[in-house]
């Protein structure tokens, strides 16, 4: 009976995690393009430049890995072949749980992306997921004999089939528009100011020693009492959401502000010479339309001279204005990308492929 147990929770318990984190990820791409970047990068700097040719292949490499992890759940809850299923598993699960401990034993990266921005885990808790998974990975690996299909053959592989489709699909849809959920700070309907205050103030646990027992405390004990250590008990709430927006001018002046005062169409080009230009006409001529009615800025990465190119050679006659790069590609998964801000609140966001007409962008601003 606990042999029955233990087999169909590890069955349901593996599939139906990776299958929720692929299709976490799957909602992304780019994101995990971006992790994926991050992570040949640290490689490179630590292992040596061979890592350096999987950079421009970051995008690929994720959207492979992602399909493959919801694949890989599904196989497992029909019991698709089961020797090679779990013995891919067992290989994939060992690669995660090699970065995790990797990222958290070096302090490398100190997000894995295991959950996108859906849910934010430190390394060492991405660590320990992946051992508490690894345990029942090898136990259907061990174990995988006694794991009869659900359906058979030819069925098995429609299922598949069927599901690698749908995730390329999905995936694809994705990379070419947005992500389906928003799960970021900057999403539509957020308060981009209020987004950069915490929640609450910290609220801080003391733990001190007396007699030789511990004592727990939220004020600071002194007499007869020897501080031990310390922790924030709302560190969730008591860090802002956004702590590295700022916005500065060609001269060097810090803009951020304005960014919050009034309507602004903003376009977000991270980097010029990797933004596609496909649709560059539909946004040069957006801009045109709403001249003198939207207040409008280019925020960019890039340097000066590179920009300045951009704006010449497409006729983009908007000011352009300097911002990290990792913040611009977690304001929108597009590049180039424009988002709508009133007062700070966002209210529209689109990739390039769906640049709004004039009137779409006037009737949210009134909204």
């Amino acid at each position: 009976m606990i042999r029955k147990i233990l087999d169909q929770f590890s069955r349901f318990f593996i599939g139906g995690l990776f299958i929720f984190s692929g299709l976490i990820k799957l909602n992304d791409p780019v994101g995990t393009e971006i992790k994926m970047h991050e992570y040949f990068e640290v490689f490179t700097n630590d292992f040596g430049s061979f890592f350096k040719i999987f950079i421009p292949y970051a995008l690929e490499i994720g959207f492979i890995m992602v399909v493959l992890e919801i694949v890989l759940g599904v196989a497992v809850l029909i019991n698709y072949r089961m020797k090679i299923t779990t013995w891919v598993l067992f290989l994939l699960l060992l690669f995660f749980t090699f970065l995790t401990f990797y990222s958290a034993y070096f302090n490398k990266v100190t997000d894995c992306g295991c959950f996108g921005d859906a849910i934010k885990l430190t390394p060492w808790q991405s660590f320990t997921k992946d051992v508490i998974l690894m345990v029942f990975v090898l136990h259907l690996l061990w174990h995988h004999k006694r794991y009869e299909p659900v359906l058979r053959t030819r069925e098995g592989h429609a299922v598949v089939l069927a599901t690698t489709g749908l995730c390329i699909f999905l995936g694809v849809y994705a990379v070419r528009h947005l992500p389906f959920i928003d799960f970021r700070a900057y999403k539509i309907r957020n308060n981009i100011p209020e987004q950069m205050k915490p929640q609450e103030q910290p609220i801080i646990e003391y733990v001190f020693e007396k007699d030789g027992k511990e004592v727990a405390s939220q004020t600071f004990l002194t007499e007869g009492y020897t501080y031990k250590s310390s922790r924030v008990l709302n560190a969730d709430k008591a860090v802002a959401k956004i702590t590295d927006f700022s916005v500065t001018s060609a001269e060097g002046e810090d803009v951020t502000q304005q960014t919050f005062t009034g309507a602004k169409l903003l376009i977000i080009m991270y980097d010029v010479k990797k933004a596609s230009t496909e649709n560059i006409t539909d946004i040069v001529n957006l801009t045109k339309s709403l001249e003198g009615k939207v207040d409008m800025m280019i925020l960019t990465s890039s340097p000066a001279d590179v920009i300045d190119a951009f704006r010449h050679q497409h006729q983009l006659a908007v000011p352009y204005f300097f911002t990290d790069a990792t913040v611009l590609k977690t304001i929108v998964r597009s590049n180039p990308g424009l988002t709508l801000w009133v007062d700070g609140t966002v209210k529209g966001m689109w990739h390039h492929n769906d640049t709004p007409d004039a009137a779409d962008v006037l009737t949210l601003i009134t909204q």
